[in-house]
């Protein structure tokens, strides 16, 4: 049986909070491209976090993805194999035009088996450069971050450039087992979330304790 744990809209606060000096000082974003639906909680709690005083809040944009697949009556989802592309940007855009030449955190909820995280750093970025090109904009470095909740520690199906991860332009406020995550923003009843989450501190507290 798949071991669940709760997450609470209180943590995944604080998790933002911890982790937005390195992400300011070291990613030092221009805007946010937030991948749907996980991605954006997480990315709209942040910018308050990455404001500077007397600057204008962060741009937040959004792309959607689904990978995940539900298995008939089962509650659970699990992770599928095709990424299937339901919202993306419209770099020909005026206004997405300017994403060339800066500096780009995509932000989601959990980093699972990384296929999604692969799909879209890879499609962004193609999808930038080709528009740099059309626009004679080539010497513009488009640089791309990615923060997540969660990190699960297990075997990826999905790689990220190693340009990326070698240079530190990835950031998981917290690793975690291979667990099925319950985030706040995922619950029909969240009182009953609330109460599974306090129930499961409680515990983690009881056997810490014994040990």
């Amino acid at each position: 049986m798949v071991e669940k744990i709760y997450v609470t809209y209180n943590q995944v606060h604080k998790l933002c909070q911890e982790a937005a000096d390195k992400i300011l000082n070291e990613f030092k974003p221009h805007l946010m491209v937030a991948i749907g639906g996980g991605g954006y909680v997480p990315a709209r709690i942040l910018r308050s976090f990455l404001k500077k005083p007397g600057s204008p809040n962060i741009s937040i944009q959004a792309i959607g993805l689904s990978l995940y697949e539900s298995l008939g009556t089962d509650p659970v989802e699990v992770p599928g194999t095709k990424v299937t592309r339901t919202q993306w940007l419209d770099l020909t855009s005026l206004h997405m035009g300017n994403l060339i030449g800066k500096n780009i955190l995509i932000v989601d909820e959990v980093d699972d088996t990384r296929t999604t995280l692969e799909y879209a750093v890879r499609e962004l970025e193609k999808d930038v450069k080709e528009q740099a090109a059309r626009e004679g904009r080539e010497g513009e470095k488009t640089t791309f971050s990615i923060f997540v909740l969660h990190n699960k520690d297990k075997v990826k199906k999905g790689k990220l450039p190693d340009e990326m991860m070698s240079s530190g332009r990835y950031l998981a406020a917290q690793t975690v087992g291979d667990v099925w995550i319950n985030y706040p923003w995922e619950a029909t009843d969240i009182d009953e979330h609330d109460k599974n989450a306090a129930l499961q501190e409680q515990q983690k507290k009881q056997q810490q304790q014994q040990s």
